[in-house]
């Protein structure tokens, strides 16, 4: 990454929620980070069921898009600099597929060559209740260094809408990457 260029990973997996997703390319074009979007093949039936956005559309709010297929993409190499990446939403199977190293897909491969360069990675994990092997799965991506983050809304902020809590959630995870975004209604005691 040179010094003016700064790049993050985004993952859409298919857990419910991509409204997540959709918000944390929107702060990153405003924040002015380049934006590198991976989407799995779940999180476009997902796209379909909770927003009125294309596929085209979501594309186009990322700087850069890739092929969940594309295992030789720049981004499944150390050598291409980022910040890191985050996962918004993070499906159980994405993440059970980071926590065992497997690299099915430029999804978990990405998020595999993040751990492996210690730059940062964050799960925005959505699902619940949780059973042993989740919670084994979260333990074991903690202990290689990464974030599990579960989109929780911060009802401090006094949100009025739905877009509220996702916006403040999303702001909430790019703090996690010193990305701030000039929304994040931060706790003043």
């Amino acid at each position: 990454m040179d010094k003016q260029t700064k790049r993050l990973i985004v993952g859409i997996s298919g857990a419910s929620g991509i409204a997540y997703g959709i918000e944390c390319l929107k702060l990153l074009k405003l924040a002015g980070i380049e934006s590198h979007l991976i989407v799995s093949k779940a999180a476009l039936q997902t796209l379909k069921h909770e927003s009125s956005l294309s596929y085209e559309a979501l594309k186009a709010l990322a700087d850069v898009h890739y092929s969940n297929n594309d295992i030789g993409a720049t981004i499944a190499s150390g050598s291409f600099k980022t910040m890191g990446m985050i996962i918004v939403p993070c499906s159980i199977r994405t993440m059970s597929e980071i926590a065992s190293g497997f690299s099915a897909s430029l999804l978990s491969r990405a998020a595999d060559v993040v751990l492996k360069e210690r730059r940062r990675l964050v799960l925005m994990v959505r699902e619940a209740p949780l059973h042993a092997g989740h919670l084994q799965s979260m333990l074991d991506i903690t202990n290689m260094g990464g974030i599990i983050m579960p989109p929780v809304p911060a009802f401090y902020s006094a949100p009025e809408s739905i877009e509220d809590i996702v916006s403040q959630t999303v702001a909430r995870a790019l703090d996690l990457f010193e990305i701030d975004c000039d929304i994040l209604k931060r706790w003043e005691g």
